[in-house]
Parts: C-alpha cells; sequence; structure tokens
C-alpha cells in the first residue's frame, strides 16, 4: 500500500541535495533532487510503484502501458508493471532511447507498444518538460497514443504549463513545495 509519508521522508533524506547545480534542462538550480537514489532503492522502488500505480487507477482506465526515456525512467516503470503484476493489473511497460541504437530494428521505443496503444509517460523529476516531451514525440511517431505525464516530483517551473500546451496531462506524487520552501 503506497505510503506517501514514507516516500516522502526517503526522498527529503536521500535524494534532496543543496548546492550549486546544472539541471538537464539547463537551468542553474540551489538544490538537486536525485531520485535515482529513491527509484533504484527497493523501498523506494515500492513506494514509487505503489503511488503511480494509484494514480493511473483513479482515472478508472488504466493504459496499455507506462514508460519513459531510458535511463531514468527505467526503474520507475519496473516499479509500476511490478506492482501492477502483483495486484494482477495488467499493464506493459517500454523504454524510450535518446538515440537508436543503430543496429537489430534500430527503434527509439523498445518494448511491446504499437500504434493505438494507450499510454502514461512517466518521469523522475520535472522541470521544464524537455525529456518527457521528447518521449512523447517518439511514441507518438509510432503511432501510440500518449494520454498524460506522470512525475515523482513536479519541480513547478513551466513542465507542467509545457505540457499543458500540447494537451497533456501532468500529474505528480509531489511537488517542490513538499520539499522547499520558497520565501
Amino acid at each position: 500500500m503506497y505510503d506517501r509519508i514514507l516516500l516522502q521522508s526517503l526522498i527529503q533524506e536521500k535524494a534532496l541535495k543543496f548546492g550549486d547545480f546544472t539541471l538537464a534542462s539547463g537551468k542553474k538550480a540551489t538544490f538537486y533532487l536525485d531520485c535515482r537514489q529513491i527509484t533504484l532503492d527497493s523501498v523506494g522502488a515500492k513506494q514509487i510503484g505503489e503511488g503511480f500505480l494509484e494514480l493511473l487507477q483513479r482515472d478508472g482506465v488504466m493504459p496499455y502501458a507506462v514508460g519513459g526515456m531510458a535511463i531514468g525512467a527505467d526503474p520507475i516503470t519496473a516499479a509500476v508493471i511490478t506492482v501492477a503484476a502483483f495486484q494482477n493489473v495488467p499493464l506493459k511497460g517500454f523504454m524510450v532511447r535518446k538515440e537508436s541504437k543503430g543496429h537489430g530494428t534500430n527503434q527509439f521505443v523498445e518494448g511491446p507498444v504499437a500504434a493505438g496503444d494507450h499510454v502514461i509517460i512517466v518521469e523522475d523529476v520535472v522541470t521544464t518538460g524537455g525529456s518527457s516531451l521528447l518521449a512523447i514525440e517518439r511514441v507518438e511517431a509510432i503511432g501510440a497514443v500518449v494520454d498524460g505525464v506522470i512525475a515523482i516530483i513536479d519541480r513547478q517551473e513551466g513542465g507542467a504549463e509545457a505540457f499543458a500546451a500540447k494537451g497533456y496531462p501532468l500529474r505528480s506524487l509531489f511537488t517542490v513545495a513538499d520539499f522547499i520552501r520558497r520565501v
């Protein structure tokens, strides 16, 4: 069962770092949320999987699959589909490559996703939304239908607005305000 307080505590203790950082978006920040410290932890992964699955079930319509940009979304995807299996919820996973392999099938999207399948993009931390928007572009290029994005944390720095402008809702387990009080 999803324990929001436990997950928040794990993030606060293990993932939140203070200093001078450059984010994937290129923005400078005085704090960094290294959610790999949580997604690659058994207790954290379980809580993330349960939290994401709970958000998906609230909609009443389960997507065919969840996935996102490799490497960051991979442990999230694995956690969600594993928790789904334990709850007897049919759900597939996929990964989106930044670059095609250059051999084999040369695909950007790996996994059992095809044209017409409804999917949700998963993400650890959303800042501007750039990584997820690229994942959306790649998934839609194979004909799948993206129904939205779910993140562990929304930094509230424009990502939700970028998704909304293109018709994709963003839901998150937390926002940056759950960890950082801005004055």
